[in-house]
């Protein structure tokens, strides 16, 4: 009680100030202590500072701070250029060609400090014939650096040794008020970044804060500008929405803006197959768990998760048109992925690990003889048996199966040998010998 009444007090005397055309937010009225920040930024900041450099943490970690929320990584920009950055600190490096950065090293933690940058004018930006930008990457200071970036909640700047938050774009009372708001014209800056389009969407699914009508509108008239951007950016972001811990709010919110259909195979697979949609969405909640448990996820079994309801029914087409299980599988499998990489190359290193998943599915069908012992030994054997597990719960295999097998992993010999089912058919197949002919006289006489 008294430290709300305290902050009340103190909140009524303090009054924001401005410099320049910065409003200056006193941390008697935002409350984000310089203790919230990570050490690693802190020392950045300090460093830089000592060194008689402008440095403050900036971006989301400050929005994430406002909004009573755990930041995943701290960012710092400064005035001072990659080469005094490094001067600075000595365990750090450079990274990058374009947009030059520089990662700081403290430990197991890793700041990435950029310097202030500039918006290019119109009549000198280099552009493509849709208006997204080519070049942007001219150094500037902390007003301009402010006024590139993409909505008022991401321009904050937070200096940890005032505990003052810089504002150029109203952006705290957007944050306090819970709207995102993209700073200047929202179809400019969608022209120049049409990624800017998914990020409003992560961002605002992923904060549970509402678009800015302004922000949103032009959505729908510009999302066919996504066509245009590299596959390797569209693969980033996208990753960032499955990776968020917010999957299916993000993936919802995609399908409210219209923007999932043609964006990627496997998102439209979602709302077209109501069997695709049960198990799909179930392995996004259980992403979104594990990550909220800081549990590892790995991307190979989001997308194979993602992809497999539009591999089942390409396989269950091919077995039923007479082809045996098994190359009715890699046939599948194969045309599924060519179909996501025309669109968007899921990164070839996840392939193998998401058909090893896939493949050892029938393989978890067999309980009998030596196979639930081999399976047992297999290197993805748990990923697979995860996935089995998600194929239970979606109704797509009986339960009874999954049942079976989290039995028999922890049961002891005796147990596995009593678990075991009979063979399908009582005798064993056999391959039938062709008898062997006797050899001719001719042919005994030629060979000796």
């Amino acid at each position: 009680m008294i430290k709300k009444f305290l902050k009340r007090v103190f909140r009524k005397s303090e009054k924001v100030k401005t410099v320049g055309n910065a409003q200056v937010i006193p941390f008697a009225l935002h409350g984000v202590a310089s203790v919230q920040i990570s050490y690693g930024a802190k020392k950045v900041t300090d460093g830089l500072q000592a060194a008689g450099y402008q440095a403050y943490v900036v971006g989301g970690a400050v929005r994430d701070l406002l909004l009573d929320k755990t930041p995943k990584d701290f960012d710092v920009a400064t005035d001072a250029t990659p080469e005094q950055v490094r001067r600075v600190f000595r365990r750090s490096r450079i990274i990058g060609r374009r947009f030059r950065l520089v990662h700081v090293m403290f430990g197991e933690e890793v700041v990435e400090v950029s310097t202030f940058r500039r918006m290019i004018e119109a009549e000198d930006a280099q552009t493509d014939e849709h208006g997204r930008l080519l070049r942007d990457n001219e150094f500037g200071d902390q007003e301009q650096d402010a006024a590139r970036r993409d909505f008022t909640a991401n321009a904050l700047f937070y200096d940890p040794s005032s505990q003052e938050i810089f504002d150029f774009h109203r952006g705290y009372a957007d944050t306090r008020d819970g709207v995102l708001r993209m700073i200047g014209d929202p179809v400019v800056r969608y022209r120049e970044d049409p990624v800017r389009m998914l990020r409003a969407v992560r961002l605002s699914a992923k904060l549970d804060i509402k678009l800015d009508v302004a922000t949103a509108a032009p959505i729908a008239k510009m999302k066919d500008l996504l066509d245009n951007v590299p596959e390797a950016r569209l693969l980033d972001e996208v990753l960032k929405m499955l990776l968020s811990g917010h999957s299916v709010e993000c993936i919802q919110q995609l399908r409210k803006m219209d923007l999932h259909h043609g964006l990627l195979p496997l998102l439209d697979v979602i709302w077209e197959q109501p069997r695709g949609e049960k198990f799909i969405m179930l392995a996004l909640r259980n992403t979104d768990d594990r990550l909220r448990q800081d549990k590892t996820v790995s991307p190979a079994f989001l997308f194979a998760a993602l992809l497999w309801p539009e591999v089942r029914t390409a396989w269950d087409i091919r077995v039923k048109n007479g082809e045996r299980p098994i190359g009715a599988m890699h046939e599948a499998m194969d045309e599924v992925l060519a179909k996501q990489k025309a669109r968007m190359a899921i990164p070839h290193r996840h392939d193998a690990v998401m058909k090893e998943i896939w493949l050892l599915q029938q393989r978890f069908e067999q309980c009998s003889g030596q196979r639930p012992f081999r399976l047992l030994e297999h290197p993805r054997f748990r990923a697979g048996y995860d996935f089995l597990l998600l194929r239970c719960a979606s109704g797509e295999v009986d339960d009874e199966l999954g049942l079976w097998w989290d039995e028999f992993q922890d049961a002891s010999s005796e147990r596995r040998e009593e678990m075991l089912q009979p063979e399908k058919s009582a005798e064993k197949k056999r391959r039938r010998r062709k008898p062997r002919s006797k050899p001719t006289a001719g042919a005994s006489a030629s060979a000796e």
